[in-house]
């Protein structure tokens, strides 16, 4: 009898035994799959954020269910904030923004910082506001030092854009299309332009640009998001690193305005093509850092004969340990240090920013590219389909 009482508790603890390992493997190979136990399904949600002229703005909120939050506005399609976490967990916003849409309407547009907005029809300078196109001059609004910037006087960043949600298995979506009437700013043709961002579980955010034309015209397409890899409310990015893909840059003019040519980056402040503190050489007595005062040029991304996605550039925070992988389509690179953040911009932590607070790596066509026949062509015919994509994936190290 004390023997079968015996076998009988040893086969109970047998089965107790093989449930632990069970439940044990499926946890680790939940966790193999990327779907770890804190992870859940990415969503999608959206809310009023005020008016602009009696037409409502919303905010929508993208998580990727594994740490990451981003907001973007239907106004200017702006990316208010980007929640990451860091290498020990915690979150912090990692984009210069404001808490409300009116920190947005007094600090952004024409020639001011663009915080977070899609800009277009052209993003960057086109010199003195003038370009030909099949023989035909078009002149677009000066706004930047006798030149034109990022569309004009009244850009893609201050349109509404039409929002439309998108939802799958393992990523959310934002898609926003703004259609511009011929003769806006100056340019030729209505173009109709889509906008989809995409957040994964991965924690990437990805954005697609899409445009048709009824009329030959020119585009280029970017965001402005000012990212501080510390978090928003921190110091300052002259400690961060930075990689870009690119052995030449595009010198500039007085007026910030490319000559034409590709300038070797060895030996000289611009060479990015091993991780290098933002501010090491921003402060040397060179000509090109002086005119922009600091870095606000053109990398020309080593491409080779591949026209999908590259690397253009990596950040890092060594501090916080978080990184930022900037892939693109796109054949340049726009590192801009924010030289001009001159103004009392306090942002979303109610901290001010100034110079240096944050750093753009805006994914374009080069500046001035209709003026310059050896540049990349950014002429866009009817019956053509403009596309470009961009991918900025968070992590850690």
């Amino acid at each position: 009898m004390r023997g079968r009482t015996l076998l009988r508790l040893l086969a109970i603890a047998g089965i107790a035994t093989l449930a632990a390992c069970s439940s044990t493997a499926t946890k680790n190979t939940a966790g193999d799959s990327g779907t770890s136990a804190a992870g859940t399904a990415p969503t999608i949600s959206s809310e009023p954020f005020g008016q602009v002229g009696g037409a409502a703005v919303s905010r929508y909120t993208l998580t990727s269910g594994h740490g990451m939050r981003v907001r973007i506005l239907t106004y200017g399609g702006i990316v208010q904030s980007i929640e990451v976490p860091d290498k020990s967990g915690h979150t912090a916003d990692v984009v210069l923004g404001f808490p409300t849409l009116d920190g947005y309407l007094a600090n952004n547009g024409s020639g001011k910082p663009y915080f977070g907005a899609l800009v277009g029809r052209y993003a960057n300078r086109i010199a003195k506001g003038a370009f030909t196109l099949n023989g035909t001059e078009y002149h677009v609004p000066v706004n930047n030092n006798g030149n034109s910037l990022h569309g004009g006087t009244d850009g893609f960043d201050q349109k509404i854009w039409r929002a439309s949600p998108q939802t799958g298995n393992d990523k959310v979506g934002l898609k926003l299309e703004y259609v511009s009437p011929a003769g806006e700013m100056g340019y030729p043709g209505t173009l109709t332009t889509t906008v989809t961002y995409t957040l994964d579980q991965q924690n990437r955010l990805r954005i697609d640009y899409g445009a048709t034309t009824d009329a030959p015209t020119v585009i280029n397409l970017t965001n402005h998001s000012y990212f501080n890899l510390a978090g928003e409310s921190t110091l300052g990015i002259y400690d961060q690193k930075l990689t870009l893909n690119a052995d030449t840059y595009s010198p500039t003019d007085a007026t910030q305005i490319p000559t034409g040519q590709f300038v070797p980056v060895k030996g000289t402040p611009m060479d990015f093509t091993t991780p290098t503190a933002i501010g090491a050489h921003i402060t040397a007595n060179d000509p090109q850092l002086l005119l922009a005062q600091g870095y606000d040029h053109n990398w020309v991304i080593n491409r080779g004969n591949n026209t999908g996605l590259v690397q253009a550039a990596k950040a890092e925070d060594p501090q916080s340990g978080r990184t930022l992988t900037v892939s693109t389509t796109e054949p340049g690179v726009q590192f801009y240090t924010a030289n001009f953040l001159t103004g009392a911009f306090t942002g979303t932590g109610d901290h001010v920013y100034r110079q240096g607070a944050g750093f753009t790596l805006e994914t374009q066509h080069y500046p001035d590219s209709p003026n310059h026949p050896a540049f990349p062509t950014t002429t866009l015919n009817p019956g053509q389909t403009f596309s470009s994509t961009t991918v900025f994936a968070f992590g850690t190290e």
